[in-house]
């Protein structure tokens, strides 16, 4: 059964975390950032949540009358899915549910300090969880047992190996399926391809990297080599190097980036190397940075990968109500490349 509880309409941070997300927020590159995440005027999902997903997120009850206590715990805010999440979540709820009480962690890419951080908030009473795991395994037992005691749980972005009530998120293997469908129809004679994978373990990485193989499978396009670049910019850079050392001029067709962060260090590279012209670079999901490199002509395509703010915050308006909710929630994933980035610029999936 829900716990009841009064909640001060003030939305509250973990002490124990909100130092380092701020410093992170303070702290992230301007011009990476997307200029969306403008709070809506009414609580609905976002513009990439389609028809049946909207149906999946209608709150029968009315938005004040809500009452319960939310922990959001994320991987990671230092990269910009993680930090405008994070940020993001908070505001949304705090404009449309002042009787949610939200407490926020950053689990700093570390499995053992975000299951740490998820017992804490179960310890303090949460009533439900929205979680993005470092790990879909590692963080199952901290999750498991946050449901043992009771607490609903929205998996966030990333899902878990373990139960949870709802998993909302853009699905992963779609998203890899379409970058990789984009890169065997760009090189129809074929195409070498590097692969800068995600961070190991995280179910994006795992889906991303076969949804994309499953679409070159049969034709063509081959992966040749692929290396973990943690969905991170200055990894990417260092891993795009070492790559472009291994392989000479002529040896790549193609790059597949697990996310924009890592395609961004990889066009760094190889533009340093001078081999822009030898080498298109493909990714996942449509920062305001890879729209401008795709209007550029530095970015092949990028697959808009949007944010859940809105989508989790209404999923766990839903489960303090006590209303049913469906066990996957999935948004759109789409192509933006030259074609359509004029749409996507004024309002990014990030």
């Amino acid at each position: 059964m829900m716990r009841v509880h009064r909640y001060p309409t003030a939305i509250t941070a973990a002490v124990t975390s909100l130092s380092v997300l701020m410093a992170v927020v303070g702290c992230a590159r301007a011009p990476e950032q997307s200029t969306t995440g403008a709070i809506p005027d009414e609580l609905v999902p976002s513009k990439y949540c389609n028809e049946k997903c909207h149906a999946q997120l209608t709150l029968k009850a009315a938005p004040d009358s809500i009452r319960c206590s939310v922990g959001v715990s994320w991987s990671s805010a230092s990269f910009p899915y993680g930090a405008k999440s994070t940020t993001q979540i908070p505001k949304f709820a705090g404009k449309f549910l002042p009787g949610m009480s939200l407490t926020v962690s950053d689990g700093q890419g570390d499995a053992a300090t975000q299951s740490g951080q998820i017992d804490n908030m179960v310890a303090q009473g949460i009533d439900v969880l929205i979680v993005s795991p470092q790990d879909a395994s590692a963080l199952a037992g901290a999750v498991s047992r946050a449901k043992a005691a009771g607490v609903k749980v929205v998996a966030a972005d990333r899902n878990v190996k373990t139960d949870v009530d709802t998993y909302i998120g853009s699905d992963n293997a779609e998203a890899g399926r379409v970058a990789g469908a984009a890169v065997v129809a760009a090189h129809p004679d074929g195409a070498r391809v590097v692969e800068l994978a995600g961070s190991l373990g995280a179910s994006p990485t795992i889906d991303r990297g076969d949804g994309f193989r499953k679409a070159i499978e049969g034709s063509p396009v081959h992966i040749i080599a692929s290396q973990s670049a943690d969905y991170d910019r200055a990894h990417g850079l260092k891993v795009m190097e070492d790559l472009l050392q291994r392989f000479g001029a002529g040896q790549i067709d193609a790059v597949y980036a697990h996310n924009d962060q890592m395609a961004f260090g990889a066009i760094q590279a190889i533009t340093e190397a001078g081999r822009q012209n030898e080498i298109a670079v493909y990714g996942v999901d449509g920062e305001s940075g890879a729209l401008d490199r795709i209007k550029q002509g530095t970015y092949a395509a990028t697959v808009g990968y949007p944010l859940v703010v809105n989508e989790s915050v209404i999923a766990a308006a839903k489960l303090c109500a006590g209303e049913q909710i469906d066990k996957r929630i999935v948004l759109d994933s789409t192509l933006i490349d030259t074609k359509n980035v004029d749409d996507y610029r004024a309002n990014p999936p990030q």
